[in-house]
């Protein structure tokens, strides 16, 4: 009996290394591809035209990869500030395709992204690099070309406004809503501190719209209806209301989906009757609006056309605030005049409670 079980026990495993055997035979088999060819431009400057940013800038074309199986290939046009591509921007990837053209406002798009700065000549690299699959298996990149690029200006930023009962705008989406202050060092994190009433808010990204809209669900993080989905909660606690009006900071980090809502003591702090912007940026003061009676320290201005120059805040107690950070930052008073880039319709909001100030360029 024992070696009839024995002899059936080898039967089945050599039937076993058989079938291995077999299905071994059929594997799909990819071998690396050399790296593909990336050709040198007719041009190696190219000077990018903001009034036409759908006109074509760039035709990159390469040599096709071989993996050794019929499967599709695909590249991903890397671009980069510097020769080790050590942030790369992909401004397109194609499929079975060894061509790819870029428009102007595409390659400006990628020039600022990877951090070129607008208005002047710089060096951009680019490469391809090959893959299988929507995994991106056995990458390989390409050689890698220069060309010069004088970008046009790039607005990097996204803003944010408050929206709800608890806020000047009520449930109003396009109601002069206050706008978030986004830190100058880290263009995730956005403040507001200010009068809120007892009721609930939550956050638009585009005045007028509904979504994308950020709130919680659970009162502790994040969550958004980036327009396909349901919307997400209120603030502060998931549809709890703020149990009595007064100052509040409102903190929200987009890099890691967290945000706080805490009492802050405006007690002591100055009242100002006026603040007006001045500077080389403007062509004459122009006077800032209180955003209500109850929120009296945070002011807006809409629609100010600045020109590259310089301003600062300027009260009527005779103090000045100002910054050395474009766009957003936190002013002191006595600082240095805070830098405009480029010209454009701006609305500008300012915090005396804190320094705040964000300028929000309407065509850029």
């Amino acid at each position: 009996m024992k070696r009839k079980i024995s002899i059936l026990l080898s039967s089945l495993f050599a039937l076993f290394v058989f079938t291995a055997c077999e299905d071994d035979s059929d594997q799909f088999t990819v071998t690396e591809t050399d790296p593909v060819s990336l050709s040198e431009l007719s041009i190696d400057m190219i000077e990018l035209d903001a009034a036409n940013p759908n006109n074509p800038a760039v035709t990159f074309n390469w040599t096709v990869a071989d993996y050794g199986q019929p499967a599709e290939e695909r590249y991903a046009l890397e671009v980069s500030s510097d020769e080790t591509f050590t942030n790369p921007v992909v401004p397109s990837t194609v499929n079975g395709n060894n061509t790819v053209t870029l428009s102007m406002g595409e390659l400006n798009s990628a020039a600022g992204n990877a951090g070129l700065p607008p208005f002047e000549w710089n060096t951009l690299y680019a490469r391809i690099v090959s893959s299988l699959g929507t995994q991106n298996g056995v990458a390989v990149g390409s050689n890698v070309i220069t060309f010069q690029v004088f970008p046009f200006f790039n607005y990097p930023f996204k803003d944010y406004y408050l929206v709800g009962n608890a806020t000047a705008a009520d449930w109003n989406n396009n109601n002069n809503n206050p706008a978030l202050f986004r830190d100058a060092d880290n263009s995730n994190l956005y403040t507001y501190t200010g009068f809120f009433n007892s009721g609930e808010f939550k956050v638009l990204e585009v005045k007028g719209l509904w979504q994308p809209q950020w709130g919680t669900n659970d009162g502790a993080s994040i969550d958004v209806n980036p327009g396909d989905t349901s919307d997400p909660g209120t603030f502060p606690n998931n549809n709890s209301s703020i149990g009595a009006a007064g100052y509040y900071t409102f903190t929200i980090n987009f890099g890691n989906s967290s945000f706080s809502f805490e009492a802050f003591d405006e007690s002591g702090a100055t009242d100002y009757m006026s603040i007006d912007i001045e500077g080389s940026a403007l062509t004459g003061p122009v006077s800032m609006t209180r955003l209500s009676a109850s929120d009296s320290h945070v002011w807006y201005a809409n629609s100010v056309a600045l020109n590259p120059g310089d301003l600062a805040f300027s009260t009527d107690l005779g103090s000045t605030w100002g910054s050395e950070t474009s766009f957003s930052g936190k002013a002191t008073e006595g600082g240095s005049n805070i830098p405009v880039i480029v010209g454009d319709l701006y609305d500008v909001w300012f915090n005396d409670l804190t320094g705040d100030y964000i300028m929000i360029p309407l065509n850029l």
